[in-house]
């Protein structure tokens, strides 16, 4: 069954393929966690989909395992994608979580992988809305080598180029227990041919301070250059901790937002990779961050975009004007989407049709 569901998505590969438009302008559309509006994120199956989609980029979120294999997942935590729970109910750290660093591969492999979900009155619901059926047939989590070795196979039998866009998961996370998740994922990165400007790879992560170590420190000794995209957050949203006086605060991305910041970044990025609300004023025109980005030569790579309906802007009448202000008025380099199918239909649209004005 699992072979067929390839076979049959690899040849919706060369159909979708054959639809790209040739428009200069486009925006790289990039899967967001695979197809992951589709099937559960971060799985094969859910990369594969995105591959068949059109995506030019797929992306990979990567933490490390108790033996140190590169597993890609969106977070540190197994807890809200997986069975864990039930397989191993005894494993979970004090704070109740279930770490992906504490377990092997073998016991990693074990685990059944399904959509995101959260607890509601002790039932487990799907996060948004109408996806792929919680448990529904047979995931399983992948390393970050299964995953390259996927993308260059289909690059390889179909002739294509697409590429990879990996995220360093949590450096800070790592370094406490003793893990330099950085120069490991630069490690398989070199092994799988990854080494220079023109790979088809950017290396992302939240963490301006390991971006900095990586591009001054890790990329020259290894005899590598790579293109790095600092990702912004909200300073609440725990992307990063940083401990003072004994005590653990959150990091504050603020400063990433002025153009004193921004220049700070054009040091060691090629991009900023913004969550797309900080992209607009309240009126639904350019920022200044994007306005000072420009200035500075930065690529603009927003995330997430999502064709959900509860997760399209109430502003919008539809996922195709939600896509249009950014590719149209705000002309980003790049989208982060969960429908790579959806944002490749629109861009091809716009071969055949007039440009519109979009007001949000």
């Amino acid at each position: 069954m699992r072979s067929l569901c390839f076979i049959i998505i690899t040849l919706a590969c060369i159909v979708s393929q054959s639809l790209y438009a040739s428009e200069r302008n486009n925006p790289i559309v990039i899967a967001h966690r695979g197809a992951s509006g589709y099937l559960p994120e971060h799985t094969l199956e859910a990369k594969t989909l995105a591959y068949a989609m059109g995506a030019d980029y797929i992306e990979q979120d990567l933490v490390l395992s108790k033996d140190n294999h590169l597993i890609v997942m969106h977070d540190i935590y197994l807890d809200e994608v997986t069975d864990v729970a039930s397989k191993f109910p005894d494993r979970a750290r004090e704070d109740g979580h279930f770490y992906t660093i504490d377990f092997t591969l073998p016991e990693l492999k074990q685990l059944r992988v399904t959509g995101p979900f959260v607890s509601v009155l002790g039932k487990k619901v799907p996060k948004y809305g109408k996806r792929f059926p919680l448990w529904h047939s047979q995931f399983q989590l992948a390393t970050f080598e299964e995953e390259l070795e996927l993308i260059q196979g289909l690059n390889q039998s179909l002739g294509y180029n697409t590429g990879i866009y990996p995220e360093i998961k949590k450096p800070y996370f790592h370094a406490q227990e003793g893990r330099d998740i950085s120069r490991a994922v630069l490690q398989t990165l070199k092994r799988y041919g990854y080494t220079k400007p023109d790979s088809k790879v950017y290396l992302q992560s939240f963490d301006a301070e390991e971006l900095r170590r990586i591009h001054s420190e890790l990329l020259p000794a290894m005899n590598m250059d790579i293109p790095l995209v600092q990702l912004i957050a909200e300073t609440d949203w725990e992307e990063k901790r940083i401990k003072r006086a004994g005590q653990w605060h959150n990091y504050d991305y603020d400063w990433m937002r002025t153009p004193q910041g921004l220049q700070k970044i054009a040091d060691y990025a090629v991009g900023i990779g913004p969550w797309y609300p900080m992209l607009v004023t309240e009126a639904g025109t350019e920022g200044t961050l994007l306005t000072e980005a420009r200035k500075l030569g930065l690529q603009v790579h927003p995330y997430t975009f999502r064709a959900d309906p509860l997760q399209i802007p109430d502003t919008f009448r539809n996922f195709d004007e939600f896509i249009a202000l950014y590719v149209e008025q705000l002309k980003v380099d790049g989208l982060f989407t969960d429908h790579p199918d959806k944002v490749r239909s629109y861009l091809s649209k716009r071969g055949t049709q007039q440009p519109q004005e979009v007001s949000p």
